[in-house]
């Protein structure tokens, strides 16, 4: 069979310079009739392999009918119920060939950002061990928000993935990063948010006073929230290599730097140009930061016990004991946990991100201290004997006797 470059010299020959077959023939050393059959040919030799039989052809219709009624059937239990014994690998291109002739097809269509529309939220974890103190370490959640049309990354990571600390995170990227409120937070279904948009308690009054909008997203459909996706992994590949972390403080530390130095002046390739060119256009189609705060983090209201100490995610925070036997109001931020008595502040701590560990203020220690001597060494009550005397007409008064002895004897009194 001749090759495709003899077959293109051949017509070069022939047809462009004019020589005879018989002399191409004679130069290339093939056939006369292999020559007429290449100029005769508009299209190149192409090889083909002559059929043979095969095992998998004959088994292409129990393929079919299993796909027919499941699917989704994975490959590998595809081969469990036919016993095939053949290579995994070609039934692997099999299955792959005949599944979208059964599978029901699900387009994803291109999607277009509105300046100021959408922020997409996930949470990323991280895949090193930070140290959280008290001699322990974990690999904590960290909170990303991306602006869908200026593809600006904003990103702290969280002491945990409850609510009060999801929204504390997204209200300190808002205030601190984002500087503006998206007209839509994109969510799937965490549950730290809710499920199909039947948000948890305190999610309606977070964006109530944020006056804007969360919306979670269907099962099985990343696409719509594709742009944070590949944030996660922008982050797990450029910003974590080659870096140690001491602590949660030292991890935010480092990643608010990289963000705003190079993750944000980076080109993004669908864009053209970079996120830090595009936020301000972003932001002017926001929604402004609300002139009061919305209430997030933890808060309770107990009663302080006698030992003066209250929980808070795991651990136990010492409180000024004056308060013992009253109510008091418990909150907690991502970085502070205060409590009040009636407005005034009775406790403030650091929060810690350890867990099942006591943080004591030395002054409430020795406050304690304090009372507990009182209270075991009472003063003693100080009287007169004139105290212990009382006029009984004081009684007559308070019963409202009138008891006229001017008429009674003597004898009569006694």
């Amino acid at each position: 069979m001749i090759t495709v470059e003899d077959w293109a010299l051949v017509r070069r020959l022939h047809l462009s310079e004019g020589v005879s077959q018989r002399e191409i023939a004679r130069q290339l050393g093939i056939a006369r009739d292999t020559v007429a059959r290449a100029i005769a040919s508009d299209r190149p030799p192409k090889y083909e392999r002559p059929g043979r039989p095969s095992g998998m052809r004959d088994l292409e219709p129990r393929l079919r009918q299993l796909l027919a009624e499941y699917p989704k059937m994975p490959a590998t239990v595809v081969a469990e119920r036919v016993k095939w014994t053949g290579s995994i690998t070609w039934l692997r291109e099999t299955v792959a060939r005949l599944r979208p002739e059964y599978a029901p097809a699900d387009p994803a269509d291109r999607l277009h950002y509105r300046a100021g529309d959408q922020t997409q939220c996930d949470l990323w974890f991280p895949p090193v061990k930070i140290p959280l103190g008290a001699d322990q370490v974990g690999s904590p959640p960290v909170l990303v928000m991306v602006a869908g049309f200026s593809r600006t990354i904003c990103a702290v990571m969280l002491p945990s993935r409850t609510t009060p600390d999801l929204l504390a995170g997204m209200w300190h990227l808002l205030r601190t990063q984002l500087l503006a409120v998206p007209r839509r937070l994109i969510w799937d279904n965490e549950a730290g948010i809710g499920r199909g948009n039947h948000f948890v308690a305190g999610v309606s009054a977070f964006v109530g006073m944020l006056a804007t909008k969360i919306v979670q997203l269907k099962p099985f459909d990343p696409e719509s929230k594709g742009i944070v996706e590949r944030a996660n992994q922008y982050l797990e590949t450029s910003f974590l290599p080659g870096r140690t972390f001491s602590s949660p403080e030292d991890f935010n530390g480092q990643l608010a730097h990289w963000l705003s130095s190079k993750a944000n002046h980076r080109t993004v390739r669908s864009l053209g140009c970079k996120p830090v060119d595009l936020i301000d256009q972003d932001r002017a189609a926001m929604l402004p930061l609300p002139p009061v705060a919305p209430v997030v983090g933890f808060s309770s209201r107990v009663r302080l016990p006698r030992d003066y100490y209250v929980r808070v995610a795991g651990n136990d925070y010492s409180v000024d004991p004056t308060g013992i036997g009253r109510m008091v109001d418990v909150s907690a931020d991502l970085a502070q946990v205060i409590v009040k008595l009636d407005d005034k502040i009775v406790a403030c701590h650091q929060r810690v991100w350890s867990t099942a560990q006591t943080i004591t203020d030395p002054t409430h220690v020795t406050q304690a201290a304090r009372l507990r001597h009182a209270f075991q060494h009472p003063a003693a009550a100080t009287t007169t004997e004139s105290d212990l005397h009382r006029d009984l007409a004081d009684y007559d008064t308070a019963f409202g006797v009138d008891f006229d002895t001017t008429n009674v004897s003597d004898e009569e009194v006694a």
